[in-house]
């Protein structure tokens, strides 16, 4: 696989995707070419994460068609959109679907390659992230109900004694459910867990 990431061209005029594939293996990306939205997405169960680089105007699914379907469908692959001269409003609305910017034709080529850089980077990053939250939600719900309610006195800055009279138990066996939450959240600190809980949506901002 080429070092810099997988730009898949959707584009319905031959000599545009030759260009921008010579532009973009040059530039050392992997790249994929398709003549339409129907055959990206008739790939998509196979494709690898990478930046789409769509023409808006083509015949059968659009490039505002094929944005839909890749919100109805959840994907988190970043959507640069290709427009004619004087397509703004189709690039706004590009925009308002999901895509992540968008690049007037004929299009100066260092600007087509930044925006591709910027869009996997940024698209990897979230994704990173989502990953991490979805983990994070993952430790809370294996928790017990009672470890659950420990950790809710322990984010709402109760201690060991008013959690345990909360709840009628001995302070010793909080100290247990304290232990056991910190171990199944893998939290070293307090601050660590509000943190956790925080970006878990246990605590709402």
């Amino acid at each position: 696989m080429a070092r810099k990431g997988i730009v898949y061209v959707i584009d319905d005029d031959q000599a545009m995707r030759e260009s921008i594939d010579f532009l973009l293996t040059s530039a050392d990306y992997e790249v994929r070419l398709f003549e339409s939205a129907a055959s990206f997405l008739d790939a998509m169960a196979n494709i690898a994460f990478g930046c789409v680089l769509s023409d808006v105007r083509m015949p059968g699914i659009d490039g505002l068609d094929l944005l839909k379907r890749l919100k109805a469908g959840r994907s988190r692959l970043p959507v640069v959109i290709m427009t004619g001269h004087g397509d703004v409003p189709l690039a706004v609305e590009a925009m308002k679907l999901g895509a992540i910017d968008f690049i007037e034709k004929p299009f100066d080529d260092d600007r087509l390659i930044g925006l591709i850089e910027t869009s996997l980077k940024q698209a990897g990053d979230e994704a990173r992230s989502e990953a991490v939250s979805q983990d994070i939600v993952a430790r809370v719900q294996s928790l017990s109900p009672r470890e659950r309610q420990v950790m809710d006195g322990l984010i709402a800055g109760m201690s060991n004694k008013v959690i345990a009279r909360e709840f009628d138990i001995s302070p010793r066996t909080i100290e247990v459910y304290r232990a056991n939450v910190m171990t199944k959240m893998q939290a070293s600190s307090l601050s660590e867990l509000v943190r956790m809980a925080m970006r878990g949506g246990v605590i709402k901002d």
